[in-house]
This record gives structure tokens, sequence and C-alpha cells, in this order.
């Protein structure tokens, strides 16, 4: 009998409850300080302890045994990305569900860039400190899945070295090398979640939302003659929460291309292909052209909005099914079909 197991954070909630809707055993490996709150929920069945989410801990010797004896499939989300880098995720002995070697290209946004265009997907431009002219505006992001911290807006090299400073004086970054410049696109700020099926070998869309970011989002509540009076030094986009958003329909038909394409591109580039949850990241401008300046090549927090299901999956399914859910129905079909090793790797 198979167990369903992740971290306790982001979005385990979602995922252990859509397990336990399908009748999986729960795991949830968790930091000591978070126990209070998961031991909350009755349908996690088995709490794991650790310190903190480093690889070290989450694959120690106890916790391993205690996968191992409960017959577990990891399901990774942007906890375990940020705090471990991607050689100790692909190294990581455990059956995983999805594809672990997409999260290196999810990890270097160089490489996130080149699947993207090959996917046929519009990008901002990237560009280096010498293209800041003082004209236009850049964003500044770092590398990997930080929910946004640390990103800052800038315009001119000035202000550039004067950010970059400070991420260095906080130890937020080591050197330029973490900081990945990118032409500022104005827009509407749309997350698209999909799930890829390796089974059925079709696109679902399930969700559709956009993010709060603080401080971003809360300085447009100040009028502009007041917000240099805000001692706001640098912006922040740190992700507080996440809005739900339903689209146009006639934009669905081009959102659903773009998804297949990047299943397309996912199995033309990397060692194997895309399985279970993706979220395509970007704007709609005011020609309602969707630029994506990320990819998330695993299960989003933004899929927390609907643990009872979206308009878009209720469209697909005559039954309440988050993505968390989606993701226990793909491997119960693929047990039952003896086809397991199509949704792991």
């Amino acid at each position: 009998m198979y167990s369903i197991c992740t971290l306790g954070s982001h979005c385990a909630l979602q995922v252990l409850k859509g397990a336990k809707d399908e009748n999986f055993r729960t795991l949830l490996i968790c930091e000591e300080k978070r126990i209070n709150l998961y031991s909350r929920f009755r349908f996690i069945d088995r709490l794991v302890p650790v310190k903190d989410y480093r690889y070290e801990n989450v694959c120690s010797e106890h916790v391993m045994n205690d996968l191992r004896d409960y017959n577990c499939i990891l399901i990774p989300h942007g906890t375990m990305i940020s705090n471990m880098q991607v050689e100790e995720i692909e190294s990581m002995r455990v059956p995983f569900f999805g594809n672990r070697y997409i999260l290196r290209w999810e990890a270097d946004r160089v490489l996130k860039e080149r699947l993207t265009i090959e996917s046929g997907i519009r990008v901002p431009r990237s560009l280096n400190m010498d293209d800041l002219d003082g004209k236009s505006l850049a964003i500044a992001k770092l590398h990997g899945a930080a929910g946004g911290k640390g990103y800052f807006l800038v315009s001119s090299k000035e202000q550039f070295i004067r950010y970059y400073n400070n991420l260095l004086r906080r130890g937020t970054i080591k050197g330029m090398e973490d900081i990945y410049l990118q032409e500022y696109i104005v827009g509407v700020p749309v997350y698209l979640q999909f799930f890829y099926s390796p089974l059925s070998r079709e696109v679902e869309l399930l969700g559709i939302d956009r993010r709060y970011e603080s401080d971003v989002d809360a300085i447009g509540r100040i009028p502009a003659m007041q917000q240099s009076y805000t001692n706001i030094d640098d912006i922040t986009y740190t992700v507080v929460g996440n809005i739900p958003l339903v689209l146009r329909e006639s934009l669905l038909d081009e959102a659903y291309r773009m998804g297949e394409r990047f299943v397309d591109a996912v199995r033309r580039l990397i060692k194997h292909e895309m399985i279970g949850p993706f979220c395509l990241e970007g704007v709609y401008d005011r020609d309602a052209n969707f630029i994506a300046f990320e990819f998330s090549a695993r299960i989003v927090a933004g899929t927390n909005l609907y643990v009872n299901g979206s308009p878009y999956s209720y469209l697909l399914y005559d039954e309440p099914m988050s993505t968390g859910r989606r993701i226990a129905r793909e491997i119960r079909l693929a047990i039952d079909s003896n086809e397991l090793g199509k949704v792991l790797t």
C-alpha cells in the first residue's frame, strides 16, 4: 500500500487532503515549530518532525526509514526547492511524483528563459546593467523559488548598484551571479495552473490566480503625492497571498495551447517529459497578449485557492478536484493500470 508525503509548508494541507480523499495514507515531514499547526488536521496520518527542511535533515536516516516503512511517494513543492540544491533533490532516494530533473531548469533563469522560448511563448528581454539607461523600467530577480524575496525595480545603473549593495549587506545574495535582470512588462499578472497527465497525454487547466505582493501592491493604495513619505526605501515583491481570477473565455484557447507547447518543449529538451502540475506565470498586456516571465514545474501555492475545485476544474470533473487531489488521482490511476513508472522519477 502506497502513501503520499510532502513537506509541511506551501501547499501541504491541500496535497494531503487530496491524497486522503483518494484513500491514500498520508505522512508529513514537519518542522518542529509547525507541529502545533499540522496536528490539527485528521487527514494527516503521521507527522515526522525535523529541525528544518535542509537536505541533511529531510534525508536523514530516521526520516528515510519512516518514508520506506510507509512506502511513500514524495510530492515536491516550492519549499523543497527553496531549501535544497537541485543536485540534492535529484539524488533523493525516494519515489518522486513529477519530473525532478526539470527543477534544474526552473531554478536557473537562463535555462528557464530558453525553455519558455522553445515553447513558443513570448518572454521579456533579458538585460544587463549597461542596458539601464534611465528611460525604462527593469526588474531584478533572484534565482530559484524565493517567493518574490529580493526582487526590485530599477531604471538606472545608479539605482541598480544601490539596491544590489543593500542585498549584499543583508546576505540575501553573494554576488552579481545571483541577480537576473529582465525587461519590466506592464500588464495584469496572471498565473495559469496546468496539469499534464502522461497516462492520458492531456493538458488540463485547473485554475488561475494572481498574487498579492508586499510592498508593491500595498503602495498602490497610497496616493502618489504621499508615497514618498512612506519610508519604504526598496519596494519588495514578497508574496503574502493569492487572489482568484477568471479569464475572458476568448483567451482560454491560447492558454491551453501554451500549456501544450510547454509540455512538447519539455519532451524535446529534458531527460523526462512533464509530469503533473505546472504553472505559466506572466502578464496580459494591453492587447491581451500573454508574456511569460516565469514558469513553475510543480504545484504552486496559488492552487490553495481551489481546495474544493475551481471554475475550470469543475468544467472537467463532476466532483471537487483540487490540484492536490488531481496528483493523488493520477497516482491512483497509474497504480491501477500498472504504469506507476510513467508518473515517478
